[in-house]
């Protein structure tokens, strides 16, 4: 797809003024000889994007088109990997390199086998049909950690129409017995979550927080599957967080945005929840993941647009 499309261009020199220095913790993470690229646009609304190093190719999801798209690396081209998805959302890999993914259609996780075959991990607790999952991380255990709030559900242009018959909650897979365990409830929106490099900390996006959104904060148990002391680790105050990635120094990578040139884009936090960067793009951004040759490409599924960044800082594992 052209550069020009719906008049967005490229910056014409370095560096590029749409990534933005808010704390000079950011300068270092940013590289001045790189700049905001626009890999395709086209879709309705784009989300889960996830990296595979091996194949040299990213895949992410269309929801309301039904689709996940793959763009090749060293071709620049973008086709089908599958449609329809069941309506896909969220995506991530686990550790033995499988495609691990949320479908609003089917309410449910599913992994991906070598061979092409769809294994479901995850559609029911305690009896109950799962809402819509919506993002998931993988921990280094193997265990997988997903969100499942209602949005699929609430209609039927990102999934279908339907009842919820659990609350809003966050779930854990056991890698060993499959056994589904709520973890985190109570929270209003349940959406990006992401674990601190130590896998000490999860963070967990409330995107319907009231009066405002927040990223919120849980302390990791001893037994590596429980959480503890929930706080809130950032107030999005206009904001809207939604997907995020940690890298390895420990900073916060947010799909950011509410509809306005102040906000929509990525917002980048330190470890210590202070706002250091921004990446400012003229659509909203629904979700992130690091890739490349050195896992130091920033990629980002924002409302109709692929977008790309290299920047000097690694993601972690798992995300």
């Amino acid at each position: 797809m052209s550069d020009h499309i719906d008049g967005w261009r490229p910056a014409p020199r370095y560096p590029d003024p749409s990534v933005i220095s808010l704390d000079p913790r950011f300068d270092k993470l940013r590289l001045n000889l790189a700049g905001v690229e626009r890999l395709f646009t086209g879709c309705r609304w784009a989300e889960g994007p996830v990296w595979f190093g091996d194949g040299r190719y990213l895949l992410w999801s269309d929801i309301p088109n039904n689709r996940i798209l793959r763009w090749d690396e060293e071709t620049g081209q973008v086709a089908p990997y599958r449609q329809p998805s069941n309506f896909a959302n969220g995506h991530t890999r686990d550790r033995q390199g499988r495609l691990v993914g949320c479908e609003h259609g089917g309410r449910r996780i599913v992994r991906t086998e070598y061979d092409g075959s769809i294994t479901v991990l995850a559609e029911s607790f305690d009896g109950k049909r799962l809402n819509s999952p919506n993002d998931l991380v993988v921990k280094s255990d193997g265990s997988v950690w997903f969100s499942d709030p209602f949005f699929g559900i609430l209609g039927n242009y990102e999934g279908y129409r339907n009842e919820p018959d659990l609350p809003e909650a966050v779930y854990r897979i056991d890698p060993g017995s499959g056994e589904v365990t709520m973890v985190a409830d109570g929270i209003l929106g349940p959406n990006g979550l992401a674990f601190s490099p130590d896998e000490s900390v999860l963070y967990i996006v409330e995107s319907r927080g009231e009066p405002t959104r927040k990223i919120l904060a849980y302390d990791m148990g001893a037994d590596g599957a429980t959480l503890s002391n929930r706080r809130v680790f950032i107030d999005a105050g206009p904001g809207t967080p939604d997907g995020f990635r940690v890298d390895v120094e420990g900073n916060l990578w947010c799909g950011w945005g509410m509809g306005s040139d102040d906000l929509d884009g990525v917002m980048v936090f330190a470890p210590d929840a202070t706002p250091i960067g921004r990446i400012a793009l003229p659509e909203r951004c629904a979700n992130v993941c690091f890739g490349g040759r050195a896992n130091s490409r920033l990629f980002m599924a924002a409302s109709h647009s692929l977008y790309a960044l290299y920047v000097n800082v690694a993601g972690v594992r798992g995300g």
